[in-house]
């Protein structure tokens, strides 16, 4: 039995084979408690690659990786207003410990701006300790109603960014530098291009001055919001008291930022590249870059010619192996092609015996012979063409499906029926933003930060406005 024979199509229900690719391509499984997710070993080590290439390079800024506590006790999230009402309705909370009923109750970390802040506080006491860089790799729970694997669930992986700093225009370019980071690795590893932007008043991180997005579109025409990166101005640096004694002697307010990335991103990499047969992988994000089948498993010349195939690409430093598992090679092919192994290598009697191999794209199906000679190479160049290639397809679905608008019925009629990313003259007023959400369940995104400045009327109220901001359904 083929291995993906029951998989329902993406062009038909996007929904249902985006659950079924999860399970099916072993990428995690729900957990018991409600709103939980495991991750199995092939989605985890999807994350592995994430982290290895970011932290890479934060650490390369002067970011250091630390680890903060679970639990946060109730008291620090009300000392900034904004912050523990944006989260109030997500947090679980716990009352009882060791069979007592707590003095305090203890909030499981939403987000780690608090529990981190307070040892902040602590720690900075000149200029001299500034600035202070620090990431950590968690876990974190925010009570979610409605739930959807990778994207949405209770209890998510991430990395938080908390620095401080001397200066406003300090913070304000870790901000950015922060999500050119976020950005470079979305189009160079993801290949999934996006806009990034500034997010409006209402939309803005709880508690943050000012916060950038990048965002993306999936293949239904939802936005998906794929990180964030925040100006925290001094907003909790005044409610923890994070001073320092400036290079006069004067006591001065930190200025603050934070940024995030989660394992979200996982589930925007399914739905961006995956196709009717399965995951789509690019290369630089799978954990498998090459599977080699053997055309019959148990032929132990086929096998030794396998694994002279294997050791020639692991030089090349390409994620390769072997399957020669007792499955018949129609099991095999469905099996990784479903899992999205972004090359095939097929290896029987007529490849053994002229020395070569055939090599199947998992994108486009296409499928060549090479020479054994030289193939290392050859495989690393074919691989940079797939990571171009899926790049340049997702940017080719992204420019399609921006559409500029200029009345109210036209930004109706899209939502309607294409949806996708609308551009539209907004006079940024809160309420007239509340009631273009009720009507057309579209909100705005963000700013692009290349946005020009225009003279017009808001698309939905006919106020002045001077910027067109991109609009979407989200997720």
């Amino acid at each position: 039995m083929a291995f993906n024979k029951d998989l329902t199509p993406k062009s038909e229900d996007l929904s249902e084979w985006y659950n079924q690719i999860v399970l099916k391509a072993e990428l995690a499984d729900y957990g018991p408690a409600k709103g939980t997710m495991i991750f199995r070993p092939y989605g985890y080590g999807i994350w592995e690659l994430v982290q290895k290439e970011f932290d890479g390079r934060i650490k390369a800024l002067g970011v250091e990786n630390a680890y903060f506590p679970l639990f946060i006790p109730e008291s620090f999230l009300t000392k900034e207003k904004e912050h523990v009402e944006g989260f109030s309705p997500e947090l679980a909370v716990v009352t009882i410990g060791g069979g007592e009923e707590l003095q305090e109750k203890l909030v499981v970390r939403p987000t780690s701006e608090t529990i981190m802040y307070d040892a902040y506080a602590r720690w900075i006491q000149s200029w001299r300790d500034l600035p202070l860089r620090i990431n950590q790799w968690n876990n974190v729970v925010r009570w979610e109603k409605r739930t959807y694997l990778f994207l949405r669930t209770t209890e998510f992986l991430w990395q938080e960014g908390h620095t401080a700093h001397a200066s406003h225009e300090e913070a304000q370019a870790m901000q950015s530098t922060a999500m050119e980071e976020y950005a470079r690795l979305y189009k160079e590893f993801f290949a999934i291009p996006g806009y990034v932007g500034r997010k409006s008043e209402s939309e803005k991180f709880a508690g943050a001055a000012m916060t950038l997005t990048y965002e993306t579109l999936m293949p239904e025409g939802k936005a998906l919001q794929s990180c964030t990166s925040h100006d925290l101005g001094q907003n909790f640096s005044k409610a923890f008291d994070i001073s320092f004694q400036n290079k006069e002697g004067k006591k001065e307010y930190v200025w603050q930022t934070s940024w995030g990335l989660s394992t979200r991103s996982i589930g925007g990499l399914i739905m961006t590249h995956g196709d009717d047969a399965g995951l789509v992988l690019p290369p630089r994000l799978a954990p498998k870059q090459v599977v080699i089948l053997p055309v019959k498993s148990t032929d132990e010349d086929q096998i030794a010619f396998a694994r002279a195939v294997n050791s020639e690409l692991e030089k090349h430093g390409i994620r390769s192996f072997i399957d020669s598992s007792d499955e018949s090679i129609g099991f095999r092919i469905n099996k990784w092609e479903i899992k999205g192994v972004p090359l095939r290598i097929e290896v029987g009697d007529k490849e053994r015996k002229e020395f070569t191999v055939t090599l199947v794209r998992r994108d486009t199906k296409e499928k060549t012979s090479l020479s054994q000679e030289g193939l290392g190479r050859q495989v690393v160049d074919l691989l940079q063409t797939i990571q171009n290639d899926l790049y340049q397809k997702a940017e080719k679905f992204l420019h399609d499906n921006t559409r500029s608008v200029d009345s109210y019925d036209e930004f109706k009629q899209v939502v309607e029926t294409d949806r996708g990313f609308i551009k539209a003259l907004w006079c940024e007023d809160a309420s007239c933003e509340a009631k273009i959400k009720e009507e057309t369940k579209a909100n705005t995104r963000c700013l692009p930060l290349d946005a020009p400045e225009e003279k017009g009327a808001c698309v939905a109220c006919n106020k002045p406005a001077t910027h067109r901001w991109i609009f979407a359904v989200a997720y």
